[in-house]
């Protein structure tokens, strides 16, 4: 099933995400897209057809996602489906292209359950899942040799899921971690000041956080205020983004382990091409949120290529294995799990000029940190 726009001399990406809940992330995400776009287009487009973009806003509600993706099909008549930030919206949208019978690529959502739990052969997803980036944490907070442990996460799929991942790979690699405080709180909510209270009266040893925009920034600063960081070292998805990490300025807090994106100091050629045209196009620097938008444009760009044009099926098969470039480098999409290889980088936090930045830090290429094949065939339903 594909719609009708192909016949009329372009191809249309029905885009929903949640704008108006998440601008921080995806205000660049949309200018990514956008950049993105516009060189396909000047590049002579797909076999001469050029992309459209028809975005709508999910405002953050699973329903909402799905009832937009509903009118996308049905009165846009696009040919594909892609994006979603929240992880609950991403499965909403995973379960809807397996009810419809349409491509998704989920660009950002996290959740391993999209590509494993409630994985279908409609749905691909670009970014490194939650389990990948845990995966690639986890070794830097075995080198800690931390026993007692607490963690404070958001109560909703993603921080669950990160949790879960956490607490059995540490297990694993050391034996003898202890888990003496956890503090699930609702997104969007947090109540800083019982929760770091709650985190000082545990007395860890070491603390894994998987808040992040807002949340964070009121942990950090409540948390900094009453000295929980100070002798406590803290292991962070997320935080070294340039989205979460920019408001904090200095309040950065030193040390910190963290998945993010150090744009001002990557040296690759891939992503100085990139910067340099995302800053002439925008006159702003790009965040992580730019560099999803973009690479999932360029993923269905080669994947329509490849499969020339937006026919499902065909899409299917060109996304099992396609290859894409990407500002972090080359990329796949695995047939086993339709889960991309893209990976993150890992370091610590510091400050530069009252600004939080990203130190001793290396990118981890996502190949590396997932389960065997195996454990994934167990994962994934045979569907």
């Amino acid at each position: 099933m594909s719609g009708g726009a192909a016949a009329q001399g372009t191809i249309k990406i029905g885009e929903i995400n949640s704008y108006k809940a998440q601008p921080a992330f995806l205000e660049p995400y949309r200018h990514g897209m956008e950049l993105a776009v516009e060189q396909v287009n000047a590049a002579g487009g797909i076999g001469g057809k050029k992309l459209e973009l028809v975005t709508r806003d999910d405002n953050a509600n699973p329903g909402d996602a799905v009832r937009a993706a509903e009118e996308l099909l049905t009165r846009e008549r696009v040919d594909v489906l892609m994006g979603s930030f929240l992880s609950n919206i991403g499965l909403a949208l995973t379960d809807f292209a397996r009810q419809r019978k349409v491509f998704f690529l989920a660009s950002e959502p996290l959740t391993d359950k999209i590509v494993w739990q409630n994985g279908n052969r409609y749905t691909f997803r670009l970014r490194v899942s939650t389990y990948m980036q845990t995966a690639m944490l986890v070794p830097e907070a075995v080198k800690l040799k931390k026993k007692r442990w607490a963690i404070v996460y958001p109560n909703y799929e993603y921080g669950q899921s990160a949790v879960a991942t956490f607490k059995e790979l540490l297990k694993k690699a050391q034996p003898d971690v202890e888990f003496v405080n956890e503090q699930a709180v609702p997104l969007g909510k947090v109540d800083a000041g019982s929760v770091v209270q709650a985190l000082a009266d545990a007395k860890p040893d070491a603390i894994f956080n998987v808040l992040f925009a807002a949340d964070v920034a009121k942990f950090v600063r409540e948390g900094s205020t009453r000295g929980l960081f100070e002798k406590t070292p803290v292991v962070s998805l997320l935080t070294g983004e340039p989205e979460y990490l920019d408001p904090l300025k200095e309040d950065t807090p030193s040390g910190w382990i963290v998945t993010g994106y150090p744009w001002s100091t990557i040296q690759t050629p891939e992503h100085t091409a990139f910067l340099k045209a995302y800053q002439a196009r925008f006159k702003d620097y790009p965040r992580l949120g730019s560099i999803i938008g973009y690479s999932s444009v360029m993923s269905m760009a080669a994947g329509l290529k490849k499969a020339g044009g937006p026919d499902t099926e065909k899409l299917i098969s060109a996304f099992e294995g396609l290859k894409v470039d990407t500002p972090f480098g080359p990329i796949q999409y695995r047939a086993i799990d339709h889960q991309s290889t893209m990976g993150a980088y890992v370091g610590k936090l510091g400050q530069k000029d009252g600004k939080g930045v990203m130190i001793d830090y290396q990118y981890m290429d996502g190949a590396g940190f997932l389960p065997p094949d195996e454990e994934v065939r167990k994962l994934r339903p045979a569907n």
